[in-house]
């Protein structure tokens, strides 16, 4: 809500320069554009991303930025989404000169045509943050992986879920019943984090004994806005039956919140346990201001770091790993692990985006 004039010009100012850099035609962040400053002389590394605009991505893109600064041209892409257009925009940095190239795939089964385009010119990749299949990265031995493994942070939310129930389950438990009913907000389907996530976080709270009633589970597609739709229905059709929300990531948490909200919630008693996955800065100001039970902190600057040290590498043709700290397992792939991030470790959180 725009709370002057002054504030409606700005921020109108501001979206009309978004869509300048990315809305019309360009396939490049203006602000890594390869012709520009110094990085131009530097050995360039293509890169895109599947949307600029996801919560989580964000953070990613700009830890990268800062890891590239000095070291790559990095030629930084917004796939919108769009695995067509991401496939042009590969074609595109291969043929600018690109000497490896960084994909967050738009669709991980598109991880074999990325693979063939690089390969006709003996071009590493490193794929991050979305998994592909192992037999494609097995298939070109330049193909790498950045990013977690997907079954732990449902497996760190579910035990995160389970300790605040039980701490809790007196005020939480509103039917009595021992049963915790809960709403789930997932992912993309398909994408291997939203699957894992989904199937670990409730076999996890099974495991810790604690009896789950699930009222309803859709697709949020990762997006703020469509929780938010999501979570109204839920709360027009089931209301105080729910008991629990949980979401695949912290933008789903967050409109989640924004619903949970206009419904009164989190104003005098009236309260409900919401947790995600991130641990993104505005997530752990509501973890901070209790609107939130707790995340788990999925390592953006580590990732974003990760992925442009081996890239660079790559793209100077030494060995991925050196001069960093990370290791390979047997699936070619840096795993950066989760942490599970409560008020009482929040600073935890807070440190991983300074």
């Amino acid at each position: 809500m725009f709370k002057n004039k002054k504030g409606l010009v700005l921020s109108l100012t501001v979206a009309s320069s978004i869509l300048l850099a990315t809305g019309c035609g360009s396939t490049e962040s203006s602000s890594t554009d390869s012709g520009k400053g110094k990085d131009s002389d530097l050995v360039a590394v293509g890169a895109t991303i599947y949307k600029f605009d996801d919560n989580f991505m964000s953070y990613v893109r700009r830890a990268m930025e800062t890891a590239a600064d000095g070291k790559v041209n990095l030629m930084l892409n917004d796939s919108q989404n769009d695995q067509a257009k991401q496939v042009e925009q590969v074609d595109t940095l291969i043929a600018k000169g690109a000497k490896s190239l960084a994909i967050n795939l738009v669709d991980p089964k598109a991880a074999q045509t990325i693979i063939d385009k690089a390969k006709v010119k003996d071009i590493p990749v490193i794929f991050f943050n979305k998994e592909p299949d192992a037999s494609v990265l097995k298939g070109y031995e330049k193909a790498y992986y950045v990013g977690t493994t997907s079954s732990e942070s449902g497996i760190l939310q579910g035990e995160l879920i389970a300790k605040a129930w039980e701490a809790n389950k007196e005020k939480w438990d509103k039917n009595g019943d021992g049963k915790l009913q809960y709403v789930l907000l997932k992912g993309e389907p398909g994408h291997p984090d939203a699957e894992a996530r989904t199937k670990y976080v409730v076999d996890t709270v099974k495991e810790k004994g604690i009896e789950v009633d699930e009222l309803a589970l859709d697709t949020g597609m990762w997006d703020a806005m469509k929780a938010t739709e999501k979570m109204d229905a839920w709360i027009a059709k089931y209301n105080e039956s729910i008991e629990f929300v949980i979401a695949n990531n912290d933008g789903m948490a967050l409109g989640a919140i924004a619903s949970l909200e206009k419904a009164g919630y989190f104003s005098g008693d009236k309260f409900m346990p919401v947790v995600g996955v991130d641990a993104i800065p505005e997530a752990l100001e509501m973890i901070e201001k209790g609107k939130m039970v707790g995340s788990v902190l999925n390592d953006a600057k580590n990732q974003g770091a990760a992925t442009v040290q081996l890239a660079a590498n790559a793209a100077n043709g030494k060995d991925v790993l050196e001069g960093t700290e990370w290791k390979l397992d047997d699936s070619k792939a840096v795993r950066v692990p989760y942490i599970e991030i409560t008020k009482d470790n929040i600073q935890i959180g807070k440190d991983a985006y300074k």
